[in-house]
């Protein structure tokens, strides 16, 4: 009971640790990059369906009719459109190249990225409010869909592609990912009901789907880091500057929340983002190596979040404790 407790309690940190130590023989035994190819093209093919069904087992719990805008989403919105400027204008005003341009895009795509859709997953495990997150996901998910195809050609010559056909092609990704989930936890909830209630009976399944998708996240972010074509002082700098953002992004989230009382909310809004999102835009529209950024930043939000349900669960037992004790 002991060893399984263990395993709950830090699922995330050794989700990344378990991907890190699979991936680890691949990058160091030649003779082995045939099977390593083998297992990407499955990863790359369950991965999005571990997605779905993470997404649908949370929507699952959404309470369809209290999704509405609230005032801490218009501060979050606000504070990632604000920053994306003020990032993009830097780039444009000091007319930055080769390292310093990469540094900048690296941290941008980290900013101008959607909140993550799982965020709602840790959220809810935090105390949060699920319904509120779900709604800031979309509202997330949509400036970003706005953003990109209008920051990215004013840094990128060689963009090519127009606003609208961007904004298209963004936003389809983004109902695949959070549009299909939810239309079918919508159904199932209303006309499956027997289903339903067995889905949201597992305790925590949502969050444990999570987990074993990050193990799958992190070894393919080792992966990159690994084949990054730059010196190593330059890939640290990279993931030193995607640690600080983290950290930035978190405490101001939270900053903006609390004001609303929704501190828990705001914090995972801001702070944890749909990284592989990130990287797609960042590889696909800026230099490859700015995908680095957003690669090492799934690494830090997630140790963020780690120490963020170790904190929950000291105060609970500490409170548990606390109640015994006046008994």
């Amino acid at each position: 009971m002991t060893l399984i407790r263990f395993l709950k309690d830090w699922a995330l940190p050794l989700a990344m640790l378990a991907g890190t130590v699979l991936y680890l023989p691949f990058a160091y035994i030649p003779s082995l990059d045939g099977l390593a190819r083998y297992f990407d093209s499955i990863f790359d093919f369950i991965f999005p369906w571990f997605m779905f069904l993470i997404l649908f087992v949370t929507f699952c719990k959404v309470d369809f009719a209290q999704m509405r805008p609230e005032r801490w989403h218009l501060g979050i919105g606000t504070f990632q459109v604000v920053l994306s400027a003020a990032l993009v204008g830097t780039i444009l005003w000091c007319e930055l190249s080769g390292d310093n341009l990469v540094l900048v895009e690296s941290v941008l795509t980290c900013v101008i990225g959607p909140c993550a859709a799982a965020a709602a997953v840790v959220t809810e495990k935090l105390g949060g409010n699920l319904t509120s997150m779900t709604t800031y996901t979309f509202i997330s998910n949509f400036l970003t869909a706005i953003s990109v195809p209008i920051c990215f050609p004013l840094i990128n010559s060689d963009w090519s592609m127009g606003f609208f056909r961007s904004f298209v092609l963004i936003l389809y990704k983004v109902c695949v990912v959070l549009v299909a989930p939810m239309a079918l936890a919508y159904f199932v909830k209303h006309y499956a009901h027997r289903f339903h209630r067995l889905i949201i009976s597992v305790k925590d399944l949502s969050f444990y789907l999570w987990a074993c998708s990050l193990a799958i996240v992190t070894g393919t972010t080792v992966k990159h880091i690994f084949h990054a074509d730059a010196a190593l002082s330059f890939l640290l700098l990279l993931a030193s500057a995607g640690l600080v953002l983290c950290i930035i992004q978190f405490v101001c989230g939270r900053a903006i929340g609390s004001k609303y009382g929704a501190a828990i909310d705001a914090g995972q809004a801001l702070g944890q983002k749909n990284t592989a999102f990130a990287i797609w835009i960042a590889y696909t529209y800026l230099h490859p190596l700015s995908s680095v950024g957003p690669g090492c930043y799934i690494l830090w939000q997630n140790i963020v979040n780690s120490i963020e349900l170790w904190d929950k669960r000291r105060k609970e037992k500490r409170k548990a404790g606390s109640v015994t004790m006046n008994s």
